[in-house]
């Protein structure tokens, strides 16, 4: 190749400070020599100053157009003036500056965020977990970069102590997989090198990561005390952290039990609430004005004349036997008797919904006490035949038996159902030789209509304490016929005095109808 350079004699014009190139395109302008002369004239030819005048300002040179190969600039320059020059450089230090400010920061940043990553990640098991993706990107691509750095970290006993984690990454198929080897740095110079070897997926190709594939992602992270010391330290200083709030929790335990000895003693001072139970509506109903009325007629019926008879029974009501239900009156045998009745022919009728039971009527007890040593059990062994009555007493869940005393009616109970025996008395009295002559009859009647013997020893003698008191002197019968009505009924004693009035008026009604509600 040939070069083309101009060796042409250099002109005295460049020469001069002041000197103007012309531009390539410009035509070169004209200098007048009238001009020249004149100003020759006003100047001094021995003056420095007016001779440096005269010639034009000094340029650079032009660029020489070389004619050759040469090697392509990958940055060209451009050129400045001094002054150009200076305000740029000033501009370009404070950026500089800037760029440095923020380049230190990201870099402190990110060496935070890498420092406090790598011992998570040195934690993880030895060898690669493999976690499937779904992935849109063609398999077999495979691509590896690789990383070394020197991590120091300070140990529990205030020594320093230096790891190199060597981070190798590739592609296999659909994932991309990260992994990371630590090489304790006091076993490099010389002894047998120790690393622990974590591998977690790093990053996915337009692929997702379900929760199966990030449990297993999480399971590569566990501790691994055997192999990294670090865990053991970070245990330890967990395990101190845990003491250090033992205190605090204990404090809280003793609180609580204080609180919890507070609250138990007001409790204590607390008054108590009473239980009331449901009153049932059925013993309760009101009469209507039909009954009350009928009620009313009945009372102010001719004394002799029989108002009700009951074929069964053979019992049969007066005016004046029917007197002893007004208020204020003492009830007698037939009303009482044909009470009784009812109650039990009111069992036969709805048997599922009242208790098997057999009502003595109020001659069984001084039949059965009429004997020379005082008691007589032959003298009432026919009165519960099963030709009779149709069933036998055995086979009962209660027996009751009318108890009266001379001017007193009580009411005495054979709980088969609960085995006990009872005695219900509305001025709380008590008698224990009804308890035995009832347990001797028991045994008997049972033993003359099955020929079995039973055991009565261990049944409960009870004489019910909590049951409705009576408040006067005429209305212990009323409140002996309601025991029975109640207990029939598998009921509490939900009743009081104030409900006499109505029960007399409710027992005058039934027996009028010969039939018990």
């Amino acid at each position: 190749m040939a070069v083309v350079t101009s060796n042409g004699k250099r002109r005295q014009q460049w020469l001069a400070v002041n000197y103007h190139h012309p531009s390539p395109n410009s035509k070169r302008p004209r200098v007048s020599t009238r001009s020249q002369n004149h100003t020759q004239s006003v100047l001094s030819s021995s003056s420095v100053v007016s001779r440096i005048s005269l010639y034009p300002e000094a340029k650079p040179s032009l660029r020489r157009e070389v004619h050759a190969p040469c090697r392509p600039r990958k940055f060209d320059f451009r050129t400045f003036s001094r002054t150009e020059f200076s305000l740029n450089a000033s501009v370009y230090s404070h950026k500089e500056d800037i760029s440095n400010d923020m380049g230190n920061m990201l870099s402190k940043n990110y060496q935070r965020a890498k420092n406090s990553a790598l011992p998570t990640i040195r934690f993880g098991e030895k060898g690669k977990e493999v976690v499937e993706v779904d992935d849109d990107s063609p398999k077999g691509m495979v691509s590896e970069d690789s990383s070394v750095e020197e991590v120091h970290f300070v140990e529990e006993d205030g020594r320093e102590g230096r790891s190199v984690v060597t981070e190798h990454k590739w592609q296999e198929g659909d994932l991309v997989v990260t992994e990371i080897k630590d090489l304790d740095a006091k076993h490099m110079r010389g002894g047998p090198q120790q690393q622990s070897t974590s591998s977690v997926v790093s990053g996915l190709t337009n692929g997702n990561l379900n929760v199966a594939n990030a449990a297993k992602m999480l399971d590569t992270l566990s501790l691994s005390p055997e192999h990294d010391l670090l865990s053991v330290h970070a245990y330890k200083k967990l395990l101190e952290a845990v003491g250090k709030r033992n205190d605090m929790i204990n404090r809280l335990e003793v609180e609580i039990q204080l609180n919890e000895k507070r609250r138990a003693t007001f409790e204590l001072l607390r008054p108590k609430k009473e239980i009331v139970e449901e009153v049932p509506l059925e013993p309760f109903i009101p009469l209507t004005k039909e009954e009350e009325v009928e009620v009313a007629r009945a009372f102010s019926a001719n004394r002799r004349k029989i108002l009700v008879t009951h074929e069964k029974s053979c019992i049969e009501i007066s005016g004046e036997k029917f007197q002893c239900l007004r208020l204020g009156a003492w009830l007698n045998d037939e009303v009482i008797n044909l009470y009784l009745e009812l109650l039990k022919e009111r069992e036969r009728r709805e048997p599922q919904k009242f208790l098997n039971c057999h009502f003595c009527n109020t001659f069984f007890y001084k039949r059965l006490i009429s004997g020379k040593n005082g008691y007589d059990f032959k003298s009432v062994r026919r009165w519960t035949s099963q030709k009779k009555l149709g069933y036998g007493l055995h086979e009962c869940d209660k027996i009751f038996v009318p108890i009266h005393k001379d001017i007193h009616w009580c009411l005495a109970v054979i709980n088969k159902k609960e085995k006990k025996f009872q005695y219900l008395d509305s001025l709380r009295g008590t008698d224990t030789q009804v308890m035995k002559v009832l347990a001797s009859y028991i045994v008997d009647e049972v033993k003359d209509k099955t020929g079995k013997d039973i055991d009565v020893s261990s049944w409960k003698k009870e004489f019910v304490e909590d049951l409705p008191e009576q408040q006067n002197g005429y209305d212990c019968g009323v409140f002996m016929i309601k025991y029975a009505d109640f207990y029939s009924r598998n009921l509490g004693l939900c009743f009081n005095q104030d409900h006499m009035s109505y029960f007399r008026r409710r027992t005058a009604k039934e027996i009028l109808r010969l039939k018990a509600d």
